[in-house]
Formats: C-alpha cells, structure tokens, sequence
C-alpha cells in the first residue's frame, strides 16, 4: 500500500473553478495500478486535478483507507484476487454511509452487468483505454462530495 502526492507546499492551494480530488486505487497487480495512474494522469480533465494517490493491493487495505476517509473518488479493479472489485464494490456500497464514487475495473465489455449489481457509480472494461478512464475518474469527481476525514 502506497500513498503518493502530487502537490507540494503552498502552491497546492486551490485554484478557481478546479476540483482537486483524492482518489484511492485497489488492484493486486501493480501493471494495473500503474496503468490506471498513467491513464488519469494529474489532470484528467480541464477541470479536475488529482492531488493524492492512495494505492492498495488487499482488500482489508481498502476498508482500512475508506475508514480513515479522505477520499474523492475509489477505482477498483475486479479482476483483483482474492477480494475482486465487483464484491468489494457491493460490499463498500451496502456498508460506508455516503460512500464516495466507485470506478470498477472489468475484464470485458460484456461485464457491465455486474457493474450495475454491484452498484458502482461506473465501469471501464479491459484492455484500459487511457481517454476512458480519464473521462470516467473526472465524471466522478464532479460529482463527487468533498471527502471528510471521520473525527476521532
């Protein structure tokens, strides 16, 4: 599990009709995880800038990380194993209150049924189209709430 950050000091303060987003990553397979960085990008739209990458390869990680809070948009990949994203999806859905938007991963196009039965807020198929997954992380973010931390 790694967390990486794009802003540093005081020029990370907000501009002006962008939405800056954090976003947590789940896949066990580090090509994946990189893959979807990659595709995203720190902008992947005009206006929306991702400061804070979260990345986790377990399941239990995930659940850890949306406790702590914090986080904008969550991007799953359901062809992780042992805990596929599909399950994890349905699951976080059922149990977080407010949780923030789901990006599923599928493994083919066919798959977007089980997109919709795990209630995520979208899907991109595999292979990874990198315009998608810009396009479907920045719809989200748009739409996402301001991620709150839980006070302790």
């Amino acid at each position: 599990m790694t967390s990486t950050s794009s802003t540093t000091g005081p020029a990370a303060a907000p501009r002006a009709g962008v939405t800056q987003v954090s976003v947590l990553l789940y896949s066990d397979d580090i090509t994946t995880r990189d893959a979807v960085r990659a595709a995203a990008g720190r902008r992947p739209a005009r206006d929306v800038e991702i400061v804070r990458w979260h990345e986790c390869a377990t399941g239990p990680a995930v659940s850890e990380a949306l406790d702590a809070g914090g986080f904008d948009v969550v991007v799953l990949d359901g062809e992780a194993v042992p805990a596929g994203g599909l399950g994890l999806c349905r699951e976080l859905k059922n149990e977080i209150y407010n949780c923030p938007p789901i990006l599923v991963l599928t493994g083919r196009p066919q798959d977007g049924w089980l997109a919709g039965w795990s209630h995520a807020d979208g899907a991109v198929s595999h292979p990874l189209d990198p315009i998608q997954i810009a396009d479907a992380i920045a719809e989200l973010a748009r739409a996402a709430r301001p991620a709150v931390t839980p006070s302790a």
